[in-house]
């Protein structure tokens, strides 16, 4: 009986059923496995109500399509430009700052390709840096947000990793502080690598005028208060994440839909919906795998993955090389929600057990995912990217293989230098 519904579970994953339909599959036969009634699967349903740091994931999304649907990417290249077009290889500069901060606003690289390629890629052509190099940044630099505040997969993360009642305990402040300088050294790699290219091809610098400039800082005004009422509001301890994620979809919709009037009422209702509709599916997934969550515990899956790993892994050096290894593969399989989902449950307790602290491990997880987004068979960022622009995936695959090899040593000293992620919070 066993054997058959794990058969029928996997034949139906594999037909294309709803990942949140397996997850609570699974959960309701371990569950009843274990002779414990199915109602502890809503009651985990239940629980997602109770959890504060829930309310940032609905406002930070529905300010990420506000966004998304505005003219911000635009205004948001324009100023960087402005402001280091002047720099050796300064409009590659730009498409590596803007891209990651569009992405930590949006919490998807695919809305980053998407919107910003269509800007950002005519551009680089026209500078002379080449089609393979110009396909190559856009579509590596498109998940670098990913560990940036206000990024969705940081503060589910914090919401999986909650259920464990960590020591030290892993809140979604301490995962935005966290995330701050590694992400600043992938954006800082990433930029010495396209100041050498561009003046290895001689690309000519801009020269910004002072005119453009002002031009530049006018048009963006109203975005300008928008990173400090985020970044300020929870570095400084002045707001909860849940509170500058309800002041931000505020700022946003006033800005957006009041003042530039750039997203007009009648389609207000659509972005919502379309924003709600993202997050509907992620709170079904969630409430369904902390119930699967608890079922492993209960069941001891996660002691039981350690025992057999220390018998073949004894060091930490070495497990976390092999963790590496194992995120990146399962970044190429899925996406990036339901690998947090699925992976964290499993990861985290083993991880804890080779004295890795929780926050330092959501970051080196994020940071892997971001690689595994845009590397082939299934990485999203490829196929999104070969839709945008036009070209074979395989073409995308080669253009990115230099920027791989560049962030997969910022990956590696993320996870070998733990004070990267922690030097602001502990």
């Amino acid at each position: 009986m066993i054997v058959l519904a794990i058969i029928a579970l996997l034949l139906l994953a594999a037909l294309g059923a709803p990942l949140y339909a397996i997850i609570g599959a699974v959960a309701l036969l371990g569950f009843h496995l274990a002779g414990q009634d199915g109602i502890a699967v809503a009651v985990e349903f239940y629980r997602l109500a109770d959890m504060p740091a829930l309310i940032a994931i609905p406002l930070f999304t529905l300010a990420g399509y506000l966004l998304a649907e505005s003219r911000a990417p635009q205004r948001l290249v324009r100023l960087t430009n402005a402001l280091l077009g002047w720099l050796p290889g300064g409009l590659a500069v730009v498409a590596v700052l803007a891209c990651a901060m569009f992405t930590a606003f949006t919490g998807a690289t695919g809305v980053t390709i998407v919107a910003l390629g269509a800007v950002l890629y005519p551009a680089l052509l026209q500078q002379k840096y080449g089609e393979r190099f110009s396909l190559g940044l856009l579509t590596s630099a498109g998940s670098l947000g990913l560990i940036l505040v206000p990024s969705m997969p940081l503060i589910l993360y914090g919401v999986v990793a909650q259920q464990f009642h960590t020591t030290p305990p892993v809140t979604i402040d301490d995962l935005f502080l966290a995330g701050l300088l590694p992400c600043a050294l992938m954006v800082v790699m990433l930029s010495v690598y396209s100041i050498w290219h561009a003046r290895r091809v001689g690309v000519a610098r801009e020269k910004t005028t002072a005119p453009e400039l002002r031009a530049a800082l006018r048009d963006a005004l109203w975005d300008l208060p928008l990173p400090f009422v985020i970044l300020g509001g929870i570095y400084s301890g002045k707001l909860a994440a849940s509170e500058a994620a309800a002041a931000t979809a505020l700022y946003v919709f006033i800005v957006t839909v009041l003042i530039r009037r750039e997203i007009p009422w009648r389609k207000l209702p659509h972005v919502a919906r379309e924003a709600m509709l993202l997050v509907g599916a992620l709170l079904l997934i969630l409430g369904f795998s902390l119930a699967l969550t608890n079922w492993l515990i209960d069941a001891e899956v996660p002691e039981k993955l350690f025992t057999a790993i220390q018998s073949h892994i004894s060091s930490r050096g070495a497990f976390l090389l092999i963790l590496n290894l194992f995120l990146l593969v399962f970044g190429m399989l899925l996406e990036g929600f339901p690998a947090i989902i699925l992976l964290v449950p499993l990861v985290l307790p083993v991880a804890l057990r080779y004295g890795i602290d929780p926050v330092h491990l959501g970051i080196l997880f994020l940071a892997n995912l971001q690689l595994g987004i845009f590397l082939p068979p299934v990485g999203m960022n490829l196929f999104i990217a070969s839709m945008r622009f036009g070209k074979p995936v395989l073409t995308l695959v080669r253009a990115g293989v230099p920027f791989f090899l560049i962030l997969l040593i910022a990956v590696l000293i993320i996870t070998y230098w733990p004070a990267l992620s922690l030097a602001l919070i502990r």
